[in-house]
C-alpha cells in the first residue's frame, strides 16, 4: 500500500508545473548592468596576479578562496581604492538607470535597437549565403 500512495504523491507533483516570477518576464538586454561591488573590483585585479604568480592552478575555487582571505586581511586604507573604484561605477549605473527608465516611460521599449540588430543579424547571415553561392 506504501508504494501506490507514494506513486500517486509522485504522480501529482509531476502534474503540477512550476514556473518562477523570473522565467515569466523575459530580460531586457538593452537594461544596464548593476555594478561590481568594492570586493569584485579587488577580484578583477587579483585573479590577474594570481594566475601569473601561480600558472598551474586551474581551480577557480582555489582563486576565490585566496582572493576571499587576502580582502579579509585587508585594511580599511588598503580596500579604498576599490571602494572608490565601485562607488564610481554604481554612479555611472545610477545615471544610466535613469536614463533607461526615462526612456522605457516614455515608450521607447528598446524595439529600434532590437530591430537594427535584428537587420544586422540578417544581413551577416545574407552575406554568408551570397559567400556559399559564389563557391
Amino acid at each position: 500500500m506504501k508504494g501506490g500512495k507514494s506513486s500517486n504523491k509522485t504522480d501529482a507533483k509531476l502534474a503540477v508545473k512550476k514556473t518562477s516570477a523570473k522565467a515569466k518576464t523575459a530580460k531586457d538586454p538593452n537594461k544596464p548592468k548593476r555594478p561590481a561591488s568594492a570586493f569584485f573590483v579587488f577580484m578583477e585585479e587579483f585573479r590577474k596576479k594570481f594566475k601569473e604568480e601561480n600558472p598551474g592552478n586551474k581551480s577557480v575555487a582555489a582563486v576565490g578562496k585566496a582572493g576571499g582571505a587576502k580582502w579579509k586581511s585587508m585594511s580599511v586604507s588598503e580596500k579604498a581604492p576599490y571602494v572608490a573604484k565601485a562607488e564610481k561605477r554604481k554612479a555611472e549605473y545610477e545615471k544610466n538607470m535613469t536614463a533607461y527608465n526615462k526612456k522605457q516611460a516614455a515608450g521607447g521599449n528598446g524595439e529600434d535597437d532590437s530591430d537594427k540588430s535584428k537587420s544586422e543579424i540578417n544581413n551577416e547571415e545574407d552575406d554568408s549565403d551570397e559567400e556559399e553561392d559564389d563557391d
